[in-house]
């Protein structure tokens, strides 16, 4: 049987870097749920659909939509998009858009399509307790708010992305509370859920603690 572990946990907390390291390490394959919500929010705003469109109107543009999604590489209608979608407009809209129903459950069956039969590493902010509640191992990774904001501020800069710290505050902040707010799978903590907390914590002593928590499994 497949092993999922999945990882939850605010913007900014580091569980991309860390999800990466940790599947590549495992030799499982990793995923960005995340990038797929952002790549429907890109595709939503270039067909020129507005954050107050109807579900038919959402619905029409997903059932054109195509995804690939392989070794990290996010393909949107055989476009890769891995750069386009982190912008801060495009992570606004994302957040947006992620909770709507037509959005979600469109999403959900093609998430789990891209992992059946394989061992995966999962990262979101409802992977732990909407797409894979049954995974294998649910992480939990935070960090505290002016750690994280750094971490964003950094991320962006890494993509080319012109920013500053007010921005990147202002997002973050945004971010989590329309994420912990919103009616349809808010971002919270599942019950089972290993809770680390990386604020004083380098990459690499997050992921040893992790390997020894797989180890013991």
């Amino acid at each position: 049987m497949n092993k999922i572990i999945a990882i939850d946990g605010p913007s900014g907390a580091g569980k991309s870097t860390i999800a990466r390291e940790l599947s590549a390490r495992l030799g499982y394959e990793y995923l960005d749920t995340g990038a797929f919500y952002r790549a429907v929010a890109l595709k939503l705003k270039q067909s020129g659909i507005g954050q107050n469109a109807s579900d038919q109107q959402i619905g029409d543009v997903l059932r054109d939509t195509r995804f690939e999604f392989t070794d990290g590489e996010l393909l949107l209608d055989t476009v890769s998009v891995s750069t386009a979608i982190r912008t801060p407009e495009i992570g606004m809209l994302a957040s947006v858009f992620s909770a709507r129903k037509v959005v979600r459950d469109s999403l959900i069956s093609v998430i789990r399509t891209c992992v059946q039969d394989k061992d995966v590493v999962a990262e979101g902010r409802d992977t732990t307790t909407v797409v894979f509640p049954q995974a294998w191992l649910k992480l939990y990774i935070t960090a505290s708010t002016d750690v994280r904001v750094r971490r964003r501020f950094k991320q962006l800069r890494d993509y080319q992305i012109e920013t500053d710290l007010h921005e990147a505050t202002d997002d973050i902040i945004k971010r989590d509370q329309r994420d912990s707010e919103r009616e349809l799978a808010p971002l919270a903590k599942a019950q089972d859920a290993v809770v680390i907390d990386t604020s004083d914590m380098d990459i690499e002593e997050v992921l040893q603690g992790i390997l020894r928590i797989v180890a013991d499994r």
